[in-house]
């Protein structure tokens, strides 16, 4: 089954500094319809203005994903961690049993575009930990590319669930074929260009929550960037 999300009915937040789609309940929007999909907790897309950002907060038992678009987000955290997230970079943050961090964008001028992902861990009260990896455009082009995994793929940024995030850059016509299994879920993500899932469309902005399939076909019919997460 694939349920199709449109870009415009996903919940919209300005703040000014930030400018947010929440596609499930986060902060002070709540839809107790819409709280998962299955270990996926958070999917935000946000913009951040030059300058703004999250100051110190904490997190616990909750794995965190970010993924840079546009621009630069900086973190800072109390264990001592700091470090810039570029375009194409993956920062993951593992809660643990507690962490304190910030992030922000450090710019003056531009804008940073970043998706941010929690995922609920397998266990609680973890040791916190921090580390992010930089991957290429030329790495995800016409290919779905591990970024990160439960710690068993080659390469990738791990977390404590059995999950894995891809990123792909498709051209107009280029396709290919995920297995899924149907145990497992599926949260598809157009970040850019226009694309298929098993015959479904998917425009910029548009999710797809999918159950009970064993092989995700895509096809993009205008070029395209995509994030995927391979679900419990």
């Amino acid at each position: 089954m694939i349920n199709i999300i449109k870009s415009n009915e996903r919940h919209f937040q300005d703040a000014g500094w930030l400018q947010t789609y929440w596609h499930f309940s986060f902060s002070d929007y709540h839809d107790p319809e819409n709280m998962n999909f299955g270990a996926l907790r958070v999917f935000n897309d946000d913009v951040v203005r030059p300058g703004g950002g999250f100051g110190m907060h904490p997190h616990r038992d909750m794995e965190i994903v970010t993924y840079v678009l546009d621009g630069q987000l900086e973190h800072r955290d109390h264990l001592g961690n700091r470090g810039i997230v570029h375009p194409g970079e993956v920062q993951v943050m593992s809660a643990g049993k507690g962490i304190m961090h910030s992030e922000f964008n450090p710019s003056k001028e531009k804008s940073v575009h970043l998706l941010q992902i929690w995922i609920m861990p397998r266990e609680t009260g973890a040791k916190p930990r921090w580390e992010q990896k930089q991957f290429d455009k030329e790495q995800r082009a016409g290919k779905l590319l591990p970024v990160v995994s439960d710690g068993s793929v080659p390469g990738t940024l791990a977390i404590d669930q059995d999950a894995a995030v891809y990123v792909s850059a498709l051209k107009q016509g280029e396709a290919l074929t995920h297995k899924l299994g149907k145990s497992r879920r599926a949260y598809l993500f157009a970040i850019q260009g226009e694309l298929n899932v098993n015959g479904e469309a998917l425009n910029a902005g548009d999710q797809a929550r999918i159950t009970d399939t064993d092989a995700l076909n895509l096809k993009a019919s205008k070029d395209a960037e995509l994030i995927l997460l391979d679900l419990p």
